[in-house]
């Protein structure tokens, strides 16, 4: 048995993590072997996001008054984690791609930007671009207007000296 310290201090880490996600989805890992769960934990990792496993009581307790309360009634059974802050879709794209070729990984339940949405929605967040995608197609957008105004104008003024330089070497200017 851990002592009450060592128990306190890990409630009140799970709260800070639960209190600062964000994102996050619920799962059932039974039945995953080591080199499994290791390999979802290093896909996860590359995400920039956390995964845990987790004590239901505990998670329970621990997401009281956190974004994450509404998915409580999913702590049961065999319960991880998988969280961050920033970016749903990654962490969506990984634990998908992950879950077609490992089927003991299945999701309960799960919260985007603090909401609770469906398991079924999973798949139409992971086909979603990633953040810095979206960011590059609209910077594209506001530039596209400016560049094909750059362009004309250098079309213009390059036709221009391929006339002047026609002429000239047509003798069609006096001196």
């Amino acid at each position: 048995m851990k002592p009450k310290s060592k128990k306190q201090e890990e409630l009140n880490e799970l709260k800070k993590d639960l209190a600062e996600a964000t994102n996050m989805i619920v799962a059932q890992f039974k039945g995953m072997t080591v080199a499994q769960d290791t390999d979802l934990r290093n896909k996860i990792r590359e995400t920039r996001s956390s995964y845990r496993v987790v004590k239901n009581t505990l998670a329970r307790v621990a997401a009281k008054g956190t974004p994450s309360e509404s998915l409580t009634a999913s702590f049961d059974g065999s319960t991880s984690i998988a969280y961050n802050a920033n970016d749903p879709v990654s962490l969506a794209k990984a634990l998908t791609a992950y879950a077609k070729t490992n089927p003991l990984f299945v999701f309960k339940a799960g919260m985007v930007e603090g909401r609770v949405v469906r398991i079924e929605d999973f798949a139409a967040i992971a086909a979603m671009p990633s953040k810095e995608e979206l960011i590059a197609k609209v910077l594209f957008l506001i530039n596209a207007p400016a560049q094909r105004t750059a362009v004309a104008l250098n079309g213009v003024a390059r036709n221009l000296a391929v006339v002047v330089g026609q002429a000239i070497e047509q003798k069609k200017f006096q001196e």
